[in-house]
């Protein structure tokens, strides 16, 4: 009987962790190309905001964290930096900084999606039609499928 206990844990132990890498890595293997340096670059020269994000946020941890340069222009923002790789990565605008999920599930409803975020060594998005940069002041990177914070930059 100690046999089956032992040998139903370690299993459920492994598959427990096999899970875990799978939700880990399949972000890393299925990922796009990331846009090269200068493509970031070029993009980023009409930006009328800069911001930065940082991995030293109340919401970020060591599996959840930004950092570099994001740039904030009419029609598209730019990130030219890091992200840790995780699934269902969702870019928003809001109106007010905010730095762990708590604070970003209060103001969510109010805050502008701009676009999934689906690589991880920098990104281009498009700002949709409509949407005005200008009336929020923080970018916010967030993961849909776990109501994760991942990171935060105030830009105005």
């Amino acid at each position: 009987m100690l046999r089956w206990l032992v040998l139903i844990a370690t299993h459920t132990g492994m598959l427990a962790v096999g899970f875990a890498l799978g939700v880990y890595f399949l972000p890393i293997l299925t990922a796009p190309k990331s846009p090269d340096a200068a493509a970031l670059k070029v993009a980023a020269q009409s930006a009328q905001y800069s911001a930065k994000f940082r991995r030293d946020l109340k919401g970020s941890d060591p599996l959840h964290w930004g950092e570099g340069d994001v740039h904030v222009a009419k029609k598209q923002i730019v990130h030219i930096g890091r992200l840790a790789p995780g699934p269902d990565y969702k870019l928003y605008l809001a109106k007010s900084f905010v730095d762990n999920k708590e604070g970003f599930l209060a103001i969510k409803s109010q805050s502008r999606r701009i676009a999934d975020v689906e690589t991880f060594n920098g990104f281009i998005a498009e700002v949709p039609d409509g949407t005005d940069v200008a009336d929020f002041t923080t970018v916010v990177v967030w993961c849909e499928a776990f109501s994760q914070f991942i990171s935060a930059a105030k830009y105005r």
